[in-house]
C-alpha cells in the first residue's frame, strides 16, 4: 500500500518496547464490502480464505483509510523484520450503564478532571470510550493527544507523593466502579481452545489446503488408494498437533487460573474495608494485606508496611525476598526513578506468593494496585507463552523459496503437458486433470510432515536426556550456535557456598584470618553482630528460610532467630519485629538479643542490602553487606585498610566469593520508617571481609574443555565480583595458562575529564597446572597457523561495558570479539550483552540457572534454564539437571536436526524431480504412469522412507565445525541439481534406449518368450484397473521408467542419508536400513520374477531379462556416480576451503570481518594504556551498527 498516509492515519503502538506496531486507521465502506461479499460466494470461498491468510488485504479490499481518530478497524503491523499484519475493530464502552446510579454527567468532578488517561479516554458529552484490544492488553483512544494508549496500569509519571496522597486512602466507589469498565475484568484468562477452533485453524493451513486441492484432483482420476492414505496420514498429522496445542492450553489455563479466584481486602475511601473478588480490582485501588499466606492477584506498589514474597514463579527461584514500602518523598520525580535503588522492590508482583505481611506504625500493610489483568508480570509472561516472537532463521525462509522453485518447475511441466495433449486432440477435461497432476508431482505433499517428524524424533531423544522444550522449532537452530553465555554462580560453580572465613579489621587494617574449621569462636564484636543480623531470613512454620548465602553466615554464629515477644516493644517501631539472640550452648556475649527493624533489601543493581536493628538493652545500629568495594565506597576513608585491594585480591585470584561488611552507629530519637537509605547508608565504619567459597561443579571444565574444542565460544557472565570471575575462567578451562588477561576499565565523565577506558594487563601471581593444554579458543578464521602467538581475552565489568557501549561504541565490537568475562553485570546490561552479540552475527546461546537471567534466557536464540522446573516460561529449553552438560548434547542434537532437515529437503526434491521427470517423458508419448505405480512410489517407497530417514541419532562428538546454516548454499545447490541431471540422463537414456530394442513394438504388448504368453494376455485384459486404450498406460517406456524411477528414489534415499560427522552413522539407524534392504529386494523380485497377476496389477510388461539386466547395470552406475558424486565433491570440506581460496570467498558475518580487521592491526590489542572519548577515532563516528538481525548467520 505504501508510505503514504492520510494525516492521523498512521501512529506507534508500545513504542519502544518489545512488542512495539504500528498502527493504521480505515472505515469500513459498504459498497467496497457488499463487493467483497459477491467474491466471496463466486469464488466459492476461495476469496475469505486468501483474506484469512492475508489479513492486511481483507482490510484493504473492505475498507478506506482515514485518521485513527475516525477509525472502526485498525491495521496492525509489527516493526521487526517480519512485518506481520493483523486487524482489529475498534470497539465503544458506553458509560451511560452507571447514569442511575451515581448520576453521571459530562460536568461531574471525575469526568472533568483531564489528569489521568481513563479520564482524557472519555468523550463528550455522550460519555464514551472507544478501544481496542490488542494481544490480551487493552487500549483505550486518548482524545487530548489524539492516540491509542495501554489501560490497566497506573501512570509512570506519578511521584511518590502523589501515589501516597491521591491512593492512600484508597478510591471512591464511583472511580472504581468508572476504571472497572473502562479496564476491565483483573483476569489473565487463557481460555481452554475449542477443539472445533483448533481444528479449523489447522485445516486451513496453506500446507493443508493444498493437500486437499491434490486428494479432490487424485480422487476425479480414480487414484483412492494414495489419496486415502494421504487422508490418513493429514487426519494423524492434523490429531496430533491438536492434541498438543489443547494440552498446553489446558497446562497453560491451569497455570494462570489460580490468581483469578482469591477474595482480597480492599479499602475504599468511603466504603472502609470491604471484602471483594479479585478480579474486581482496579488500578488505584487500596490492598490491604493480612498475615496469612497469599498469592498476589495482580501487581502492587507496597505503602505501608513490608512483605516477604516468594518470586520462585517469576525468576525459577525459591528464595524469599522482602519487599520495603515506598517512602514518601517530596517533588515530582516518578516514583520509578526517585531513588538509585531498583524500584522493583516496592513492588509486589502478580503471581508470587506473599509469605509474610508485617505491618508498621499503622499496624496494617498497604499496597496500591498497580497493574491488573495481562498488564502485570504474570501476565507479560503469559503473553510471550501465548505471542512468541517469530524465528528468525534462514532456514525457513530457503525452504519457502524451495517450494517456489518447485511450483516454478511445476509450471513449466503444465505448460508443456498442454502443449503435448492439446496437440494428440485429447478431450479439454482430460488435459486440465493431467496438467493439475503435474502440479501435485512437483511439490511433494508429504514434505512438511517429514520435516516435522525429524523434529519429534529430536525432542523426544532430548526429553529422555531431562531436557524439555517449549519451542520445538528452535532445536534448528541449536545446531548453528557458535557461542554460549553462561552464568557463574549456579551455573559454573556450586549453587551452595560453603563460609571459609572472616578477614576482621581494626583500627584500620586487616588482622588474622579467622578460619571457622579450626572450632574456634569469632569474638564478640560488631563483626559478629553483622554476621548474626545483616541478613534477609525468615522465620517459617519454625523453619529458618532464605538466602543461601544469608544462611550459611548465620549459621556459622550458632545463633537463633526468634519473632519478638509482646513484653519487647520499641516506641514507633513494628509490633512482632524478627529477632536473633544467642543459643544456650554459645560463648557468653553482653547482648540478650538484637532485633532487626528495618532492612533495605539486596538489589543486584545496588549490590549491597543494609539493615537497622536495635541491641535489646544497647545501641541502635545499621549494618550493610554486600560487594567489598560497593561496601567500602560508604565507609570513612581513614577506617579502610589501604591494603583493601592487594588483601581483596588475594582471595579473589583463588576464587573465593568476598563479601565486605559495614556498619555505624545511629540516633535513637529516628523512627527506622523515617530514615531514608542515603541518610543510613553514609560515613560507615569498615568491619571486615567474609570469606566463602564457591566450587566449580564437576561437569563444568570438562563440559567447557569440549566447547572449546569444538570451536564454540564460551562466554562467562555474572553478578560476582570481576577478580572471582577471572579465577573461575582460568580454573575451568575458558581461559587456558598460556593465554593473556586484559582488563578494561571504562569510567564516566566526570567534571572536567572526559569518558576513560584503559587497558591493563591481569598477572597471574600464583602458578596453577589447568589440565589438558590442547584445547583452546581459536579466535581467527583458521585454526592455528593465522592466530598470534599468544591469544588473549578481554575482562570487564558491568559498569565499564556501560561506559564503552555509551562514550566508545566504535571499540565496543573489537572488545566483544575477544571479551571473554564480563562481571558485576545487571540482568538488563546481561540482555544487552547478548543483544551486541547477536548484532556481531553470532548465534548465541545462554545458560542460566533461571534467576537473574530471565532477560537474556529470551534475548538468546536459545535460552538453557538449569531449573528443577520441568518447564521454564523464561527459555525454550529447560534441564532438569542442574549443570552444563546438557548444553554440548543441544549442539548435538540441534546440528543432527538441521542436517537431518537438509537430509530430507533434498531426499524430497529429488523424489518429486524423478516422478516428474518421469512422467513428463511419458506424456511424449501421450502415456502416464498408472494409479498402483504412482501408490507403490509414493507410499510404500517415498512415505517409509521418509518416516525412518530421520531416526539417527546426533554424532556422540562435536567436530569443530558447524553444518550449513542456509538450504540455498553451493553444496546443498549443487547435490540436488547433480543428482537431478543424473536422474534425468538416466531416465532420457533408459526412454530412448528400450525403443531401440529388437523386440520393441507399439503393439506388442510383451517381448518375453512363448512361454509367457499369459502374461500379454493378462496384460491386456478388459479386466484391468486402468483405461488402456485412452491412457496407453502399458507400454515398454512405461515399465522402464517406472522401474529406473521406483529403484532410484531407495538409492538416492541411501546417498542422501547422511551420518557422520554431526549424525550417528547410517549403518546404526537399523530400522532405515531394514526398509531400504525390504524395499531393494521387492523391487527386485517384481523386476526379475515373471508373476502374471503382479504384472497385471502393476501395468507392466515382460521384458527379456537382458533388458532387465540393463535397467539394473543404469540404476548401478547411477548409484556409484551419484554417491562418488556426493562423497568426494559435496561433502569434500578440504575441497571446498579449497574452492572459497581460489574465488578468494570471505564469511560476510560482522564477527567474521572484524576478527580479519583486528588481525592486520598490530597495535591491537592494546596494553597499558589510557585512551579517552574526545580523541580522535574513539568516539561515535566510527560506530558500527546492525540494529535489524537480517543477516544474523554465518555465510557458509
Amino acid at each position: 500500500m505504501g508510505d503514504h498516509f492520510e494525516k492521523g492515519q498512521h501512529a506507534l503502538l508500545n513504542e519502544g518496547e518489545e512488542n512495539e506496531m504500528e498502527i493504521f486507521g480505515y472505515r469500513t465502506q459498504r459498497c467496497r464490502r457488499t463487493l467483497c461479499l459477491a467474491g466471496s460466494i463466486i469464488s466459492f470461498g476461495i476469496l475469505p480464505l486468501v483474506f484469512y491468510w492475508r489479513p492486511a488485504w481483507h482490510v484493504w479490499a473492505n475498507c478506506i483509510p482515514c485518521s485513527l481518530q475516525e477509525a472502526d478497524v485498525v491495521l496492525l503491523r509489527t516493526t521487526d523484520e517480519f512485518q506481520t499484519y493483523s486487524w482489529k475493530k475498534v470497539v465503544w464502552i458506553c458509560l451511560s450503564a452507571l447514569n442511575k446510579a451515581f448520576q453521571l454527567t459530562p460536568d461531574h468532578p471525575l469526568i472533568t478532571e483531564e489528569e489521568y488517561i481513563i479520564n482524557r479516554a472519555i468523550r463528550k458529552p455522550d460519555l464514551k470510550v472507544r478501544c481496542i484490544k490488542v494481544q490480551k492488553i487493552r487500549y483505550v483512544w486518548n482524545n487530548l493527544e489524539g492516540q491509542f494508549q495501554k489501560i490497566g496500569s497506573l501512570e509512570d509519571w506519578l511521584s511518590s507523593a502523589k501515589i501516597h496522597l491521591k491512593f492512600g486512602s484508597g478510591l471512591t466507589k464511583e472511580e472504581q466502579e468508572i476504571r472497572r469498565l473502562i479496564c476491565g475484568p483483573n483476569t489473565i484468562d487463557v481460555e481452554i481452545t475449542p477443539i472445533w477452533k483448533l481444528l479449523i485453524k489447522e485445516v486451513l493451513n496453506p500446507f493443508y489446503v493444498f493437500q486437499l486441492f491434490s486428494v479432490c484432483l487424485w480422487f476425479s482420476e480414480d487414484y483412492k488408494e494414495y489419496a486415502v492414505a494421504i487422508i490418513i496420514m493429514s487426519i494423524l498429522s492434523i490429531a496430533l498437533t491438536v492434541y498438543d496445542l489443547r494440552v498446553q492450553s489446558v497446562k497453560l489455563h491451569h497455570l494462570v487460573e489460580s490468581h483469578s479466584s482469591i477474595t482480597v481486602s480492599v479499602c475504599g475511601k468511603q466504603a472502609g474495608v470491604q471484602e471483594l473478588e479479585s478480579r474486581l480490582l482496579v488500578p488505584g485501588d487500596l490492598l490491604i494485606l493480612t498475615g496469612n499466606k497469599m498469592q498476589m492477584p495482580c501487581d502492587a506498589l507496597l505503602i505501608d508496611g513490608s512483605c516477604v514474597v516468594n518470586e520462585g514463579m517469576l525468576t525459577g527461584e525459591s528464595i524469599p525476598v522482602t519487599k520495603t514500602p515506598l517512602p514518601k518523598m517530596d517533588g515530582s520525580v516518578p516514583w520509578k526513578t526517585q531513588s538509585e535503588a531498583d524500584y522493583k522492590r516496592h513492588v509486589l508482583f502478580c503471581g508470587t506468593e506473599v509469605i509474610q505481611a508485617q505491618g508498621a506504625c499503622s499496624g496494617t500493610v498497604k499496597a496500591v494496585v498497580l497493574q491488573t489483568g495481562f498488564n502485570t508480570a504474570k501476565g507479560d509472561l503469559v503473553r510471550s507463552i501465548l505471542y512468541p516472537k517469530p524465528m528468525n532463521f534462514k532456514l525457513y525462509r530457503d525452504a519457502i523459496r524451495f517450494l517456489l522453485c518447485l511450483i516454478g518447475t511445476a509450471t513449466i511441466g503444465m505448460i508443456y503437458t498442454l502443449c503435448i495433449y492439446v496437440r494428440s486432440g485429447e478431450p479439454t477435461k482430460e488435459v486440465v486433470k493431467k496438467a493439475l497432476d503435474v502440479i501435485t508431482i512437483a511439490v511433494p505433499p508429504a514434505l512438511p510432515a517429514a520435516l516435522t517428524t525429524g523434529i519429534i524424533y529430536a525432542q523426544r531423544r532430548l526429553k529422555k536426556r531431562g531436557i524439555f522444550c517449549i519451542s520445538p522449532q528452535r532445536i534448528n537452530v541449536c545446531g548453528q550456535l557458535n557461542l554460549v553465555c553462561f552464568d557463574k554462580t549456579g551455573t559454573l560453580t556450586r549453587d551452595g557456598l560453603d563460609l571459609w572465613g572472616v578477614v576482621p579489621c581494626d583500627s584500620s587494617s586487616f588482622q588474622e584470618v579467622h578460619r571457622f574449621a579450626s572450632g574456634r569462636t569469632l569474638p564478640w564484636g560488631p563483626l559478629y553482630a553483622a554476621m548474626a543480623s545483616c541478613h534477609s531470613l525468615i522465620l517459617l512454620d519454625g523453619t529458618i528460610q532464605g538466602d543461601p548465602l544469608d544462611l550459611k553466615m548465620f549459621e556459622a554464629t550458632t545463633w537463633e532467630m526468634a519473632v519478638s515477644r509482646d513484653d519487647f516493644q520499641i516506641k514507633g517501631e513494628p509490633a512482632r519485629a524478627m529477632v536473633v539472640k544467642p543459643c544456650k550452648t554459645a560463648s557468653q556475649v553482653p547482648v540478650e538479643g538484637i532485633a532487626i527493624l528495618h532492612q533495605f533489601p539486596f538489589s543486584s543493581a545496588l549490590q549491597r542490602m543494609t539493615v537497622i536493628v536495635q541491641e535489646m538493652g544497647g545501641d541502635r545500629l545499621a549494618f550493610m553487606k554486600g560487594a567489598p568495594e560497593r561496601v567500602a565506597s560508604f565507609c570513612q576513608p581513614e577506617t579502610v585498610p589501604t591494603s583493601f585491594v592487594s588483601e581483596l585480591q588475594i582471595y579473589t585470584t583463588q576464587g573465593f566469593r568476598v563479601i565486605g561488611l559495614a556498619y555505624k552507629k545511629l540516633q535513637m530519637e529516628h523512627h527506622t520508617t523515617a530514615l531514608m537509605r542515603d541518610q543510613v547508608e553514609s560515613d560507615l565504619i569498615f568491619l571486615g571481609l567474609l570469606i566463602l567459597e564457591n566450587g566449580l561443579k564437576e561437569e563444568t571444565k570438562p563440559v567447557l574443555e569440549e566447547l572449546i574444542s569444538a570451536r564454540i565460544r564460551t562466554v562467562m557472565i555474572t553478578g560476582d565480583n570481576l577478580q572471582t570471575a577471572i579465577t573461575v575462567a582460568r580454573k575451568s578451562g575458558m581461559v587456558s595458562e598460556s593465554q593473556k588477561v586484559i582488563l578494561i576499565e571504562a569510567n564516566e565523565t566526570t567534571g572536567s575529564s572526559s569518558a576513560s577506558i584503559s587497558w591493563k594487563l591481569v598477572e597471574e601471581k600464583k602458578h596453577i597446572a589447568y589440565g589438558n593444554q590442547d584445547t583452546y579458543i581459536n579466535i581467527r578464521e583458521e585454526v592455528s597457523h593465522n592466530s598470534r602467538e599468544e591469544s588473549y581475552h578481554f575482562a570487564l565489568s558491568g559498569k565499564s561495558f556501560q561506559v564503552v557501549s555509551q562514550h566508545f561504541s566504535s571499540l565496543l565490537p573489537k572488545i566483544l570479539i575477544n571479551g571473554t568475562i564480563f562481571a558485576r553485570m545487571s540482568p538488563g546490561q546481561k540482555s544487552s550483552l547478548v543483544e551486541e552479540f547477536q548484532k556481531l552475527d553470532y548465534f548465541v546461546g545462554m545458560c542460566g540457572d533461571g534467576a537473574n537471567d530471565c532477560g537474556a534466557l529470551k534475548m538468546a536464540h536459545v535460552g538453557i534454564s538449569l531449573s528443577e522446573q520441568e518447564a521454564s516460561v523464561a527459555s525454550p529449553f529447560t534441564s532438569k539437571t542442574p549443570n552444563i552438560e546438557c548444553v554440548p548434547q543441544l549442539i548435538k542434537e540441534g546440528r543432527a536436526a538441521l542436517v537431518t532437515s537438509f537430509c530430507m529437503f533434498k531426499y524430497m526434491a529429488l523424489y518429486s524431480m524423478i516422478q516428474y521427470a518421469g512422467v513428463l517423458l511419458l506424456y511424449w508419448e501421450t502415456s502416464n504412469l498408472s494409479n498402483y505405480q504412482f501408490l507403490f512410489q509414493d507410499l510404500a517407497i517415498t512415505t517409509i522412507i521418509g518416516v525412518t530417514m530421520n531416526l539417527n541419532g546426533a554424532s556422540p562428538k562435536l567436530v569443530p565445525f558447524r553444518p550449513a546454516g542456509r538450504l540455498i548454499s553451493p553444496p546443498v545447490l549443487l547435490s540436488v541439481i547433480l543428482n537431478i541431471l543424473l536422474s534425468l540422463a538416466m531416465q532420457i537414456v533408459g526412454f530412448l534406449l528400450v525403443q531401440r530394442q529388437p523386440w520393441y513394438s507399439m503393439r506388442t504388448h510383451s517381448a518375453c518368450t512363448v512361454q509367457n504368453e499369459t502374461i500379454s494376455k493378462l496384460t491386456i485384459s478388459p479386466t484391468a484397473p486402468y483405461k488402456i486404450g485412452s491412457n496407453g498406460t502399458l507400454s515398454f517406456e512405461n515399465t522402464t521408467i517406472w522401474f529406473l524411477g521406483t529403484i532410484n528414489c531407495i538409492i538416492v534415499a541411501l546417498v542422501f542419508s547422511k551420518g557422520k560427522p554431526f549424525r550417528q552413522p547410517t549403518y546404526k539407524n537399523y530400522v532405515f536400513v531394514l526398509v531400504l534392504v525390504t524395499q531393494l529386494s521387492v523391487c527386485l523380485f517384481i523386476l526379475f520374477a515373471d508373476i502374471p497377476d503382479l504384472y497385471r496389477r502393476l501395468d507392466l510388461l515382460c521384458t527379456p531379462v537382458l533388458w532387465r539386466v540393463y535397467i539394473v547395470t543404469m540404476l548401478s552406475s547411477n548409484f556409484i556416480v551419484s554417491l562418488v558424486v556426493e562423497e568426494a565433491i559435496i561433502e569434500n570440506r578440504a575441497l571446498w576451503m579449497i574452492i572459497k581460496r581460489c574465488f578468494g570467498y570471505q564469511s560476510k558475518s560482522q564477527y567474521r570481518v572484524w576478527q580479519r580487521a583486528l588481525a592486520n592491526e598490530p597495535s591491537w590489542p592494546l596494553i597499558n594504556q589510557t585512551s579517552y572519548a574526545d580523541l580522535p577515532g574513539y568516539g561515535r563516528g566510527v560506530s558500527y551498527s546492525n540494529p535489524v538481525f537480517e543477516s544474523n548467520e554465518e555465510q557458509l
